[in-house]
C-alpha cells in the first residue's frame, strides 16, 4: 500500500514537472521569437535571437529541477566521465562526418549526383577543399557547449520523465517534442523549404532519428555531454556538407537532402531501438526511463 502510494506522488511529481518544463521551454523559445521577428524585424540568424531560444531548454529544466519538482540534480548527466565515455565521444565527434559521407554514397547510386567542388569552396572559402571536413569537425567540439542549452534539457530531462520504463518511445518522443520546438525556424524563414508541409515532415523524422541516437549516446556514457557533441557535429558537420555537396542545380533540394538523411540516421538509429526493446535495462543506462533520481 505503501509502495502504491509512492508511486501515485512521485507520478504526479513527474507529470507537474514535464508540464512546468514544456511550458518553459516552448513559452521561452517560440516567445522571444515570435517578439524578435514579428515587433522587431529580426533574423532568426541573429544571434541574440538564436541565444535565448536555444537556451530555453536548459533553463526550464534547470527551474523545474530547482524549485517545482526540487527532485535535483543527481540524473542530470552533467559529468564530462571522459575516462570511462572516451569511445562515445569519439564515436559523436567523427559520427556526423560518417554519416555525411555515406548520405553523399547513397546520393552517387542513386545517379542523380553531379559532383562539384564550387559548393566546398564556397562554404569557408580561402581553404583548400579537401580541408574544409576537418575545418568543420575542429569546430563541432568548440561549439559543444553552444548545444548545451538544449540538451541539458532534452536528453538530460525530458528523455528520463517521458515515458518511463520505455526507453524507446522515451527516445521518439522527445524527439517528436524537441523536433515542434524548433518549427518556428521554418515558419519564419531560418529554414527555407519549397515544400513547407514536406519539409517540416522531412525535419521531424530527421530530429527524430537523431534523438534516438543522441539518447543511446547518453545511456551508454552516462552523461549528456556526448550527446552535445553530436548535435554539433549534426549542425555544423553533417547538415552543412550534404547541402553544400548535393543542394544546386539539378540537385536534391532540400526535401530531398533530408530524405537521404533520413534514411541514413534511421539505419543507424535501428540499432538502438532493437536492443533498447531486448535489453532496456542493459542497454539503457539505468536513469534511462525510471524513476527520478534514480542514478548520474
Amino acid at each position: 500500500m505503501i509502495d502504491a502510494q509512492a508511486t501515485s506522488v512521485g507520478d504526479r511529481v513527474r507529470k507537474r514537472g514535464l508540464t512546468a518544463f514544456l511550458l518553459m521551454s516552448f513559452g521561452v523559445a517560440w516567445g522571444w521569437e515570435a517578439v524578435a521577428r514579428l515587433l522587431l524585424g529580426w533574423s532568426l540568424v541573429n544571434l541574440l535571437v538564436q541565444v535565448p531560444a536555444a537556451f530555453a531548454p536548459a533553463a526550464a529544466a534547470l527551474v523545474v529541477r530547482r524549485w517545482v519538482t526540487r527532485e535535483g540534480f543527481a540524473d542530470a548527466g552533467s559529468r564530462l566521465r571522459l575516462r570511462s565515455a572516451w569511445r562515445y565521444y569519439l564515436l559523436a565527434w567523427l559520427g556526423p562526418l560518417g554519416v555525411a559521407v555515406a548520405v553523399v554514397g547513397v546520393a552517387a547510386a542513386s545517379g542523380r549526383w553531379e559532383p562539384s567542388v564550387r559548393p566546398m569552396a564556397d562554404l569557408v572559402p580561402g581553404v583548400p577543399v579537401w580541408s574544409v571536413p576537418l575545418l568543420l569537425c575542429a569546430v563541432a567540439p568548440i561549439v559543444t557547449v553552444a548545444l548545451w542549452g538544449e540538451e541539458f534539457g532534452w536528453t538530460g530531462y525530458l528523455l528520463l520523465r517521458i515515458c518511463p520504463g520505455r526507453p524507446r518511445r522515451a527516445a521518439l518522443a522527445a524527439g517528436l517534442i524537441a523536433a515542434v520546438w524548433h518549427y518556428p525556424l521554418a515558419l519564419f524563414g531560418y529554414a527555407e523549404f519549397r515544400h513547407l508541409a514536406l519539409g517540416l515532415v522531412g525535419w521531424t523524422a530527421w530530429i527524430m532519428c537523431q534523438e534516438v541516437i543522441l539518447a543511446w549516446l547518453r545511456a551508454r556514457s552516462r552523461s549528456i555531454w556526448p550527446a552535445c557533441l553530436a548535435h554539433a557535429g549534426n549542425n555544423f558537420v553533417l547538415a552543412p556538407l550534404t547541402t553544400a555537396l548535393l543542394l544546386g542545380p539539378g540537385g536534391f533540394g532540400q526535401e530531398g537532402i533530408q530524405l537521404l538523411v533520413v534514411l541514413v540516421l534511421a539505419a543507424l538509429a535501428a540499432g538502438p531501438l532493437v536492443r533498447a526493446g531486448r535489453q532496456e535495462s542493459r542497454e539503457w543506462a539505468p536513469s534511462i526511463g525510471t524513476s527520478p533520481g534514480s542514478g548520474q
